[in-house]
């Protein structure tokens, strides 16, 4: 086995446990606190078991996007970047992008602290599920053009 399929495995394990990760808590886990919990509730009750799940999630991230660079490097795929048929490229960077920035950036410095202050708990986690719908749904496109444009479909 040589170095880039390590890499693919890799990456593909680690895409699997992260936007899996996001779907379960995007059509799982949150309606379910929402059945469960009144509106004031929600947020806390969601951060309390979120909370277990994002050292997962900045794992799986840092293991797909090493693994997806070392891929590039290796491969010398820069120039794909360059071109609008490989699109699906720009779109795995773009959604990797957005959940690193969330991820190591926005939820442990700004994020965690404005909703512990919030003073509309309710109207925040109905933000918070549109958002999760949102990335998952740029998620599963990226997704599926990753494996269909990596297959020739595009």
């Amino acid at each position: 086995m040589d170095d880039l399929t390590l890499a693919r495995i890799v990456h593909v394990v680690a895409v699997l446990f992260w936007i899996g990760g996001v779907a379960f808590v995007t059509t799982v886990l949150i309606p379910a606190v929402a059945a469960a919990f009144p509106a004031a509730e929600r947020l806390r009750f969601f951060h309390r078991i979120e909370g277990r799940f994002a050292p997962q999630a900045r794992l799986w991230v840092l293991l797909a996007g090493a693994s997806g660079f070392w891929m590039v490097w290796r491969g010398d795929m820069w120039h794909r970047f360059a071109e609008m048929r490989f699109w699906w490229m720009h779109a795995m960077l773009a959604v990797w992008l957005a959940f690193s920035v969330m991820l190591y950036l926005i939820e442990p410095l700004f994020l965690h602290r404005r909703m512990r202050r919030s003073r509309d708990p309710g109207r925040d986690f109905v933000r918070l599920a549109r958002m999760h719908r949102i990335l998952l749904a740029l998620s599963v496109a990226a997704v599926v053009g990753a494996v269909g444009g990596s297959h020739g479909l595009f």
